[in-house]
């Protein structure tokens, strides 16, 4: 079965779960990248993200190579803006036809998912969801347990 990490982090978080995953099953990844995107570091970020989510955009993102229809599995990863998904991901799930495949949702926050996993799953009815997991701010909170905890996880589900 082949599998692929699909994911989109400004702060790290979701790119170090991804590569933990990706690393844990032999994933290839997909990073999704914005044309446009705020400084990591601003605390205008919040505002900015906020205010994507809710006008509902959908950036224009980076070209990527990588198709997703080419693959059985899909892990599919955020960040939590708003409760919900980064805009990044709503611009995915308007790309393609996704469906028929086996998808696992993961996020990462700040404290709390929201409807995050539910929302997502909303987007891509027709396809089978193997897992779902949410992590808070994996990178400040025990790294390596939370690189094993998502290996795990990944490991478990990967070879359903």
């Amino acid at each position: 079965m082949k599998k692929l990490v699909v994911y989109y982090s400004l702060d790290g978080n979701t790119k170090f779960i991804a590569q933990a995953i990706a690393e844990a099953v032999g994933a290839d990844i997909l990073e999704l990248k914005p044309k446009k995107e705020p400084n990591a570091k601003s605390p205008m970020k919040y505002l900015w993200g906020g205010r994507q989510v809710l006008m509902k955009e959908k950036p224009e993102l980076k070209h990527f190579d990588t198709n997703p229809q080419d693959y059985d599995c899909l892990f599919i990863g955020t960040p939590v803006w708003a409760w919900t998904y980064a805009p990044a991901l709503a611009t995915f799930f308007t790309m393609g036809n996704l469906k028929g495949k086996k998808i696992a949702l993961f996020c990462c926050s700040g404290g709390g998912k929201g409807k995050t996993l539910e929302k997502m799953k909303e987007q891509l009815s027709g396809n089978e969801f193997i897992g779902e997991m949410d992590f808070v701010e994996p990178l400040k909170q025990d790294k390596e347990q939370n690189a094993v905890l998502a290996a795990q996880w990944a490991k478990q589900i990967g070879n359903s």
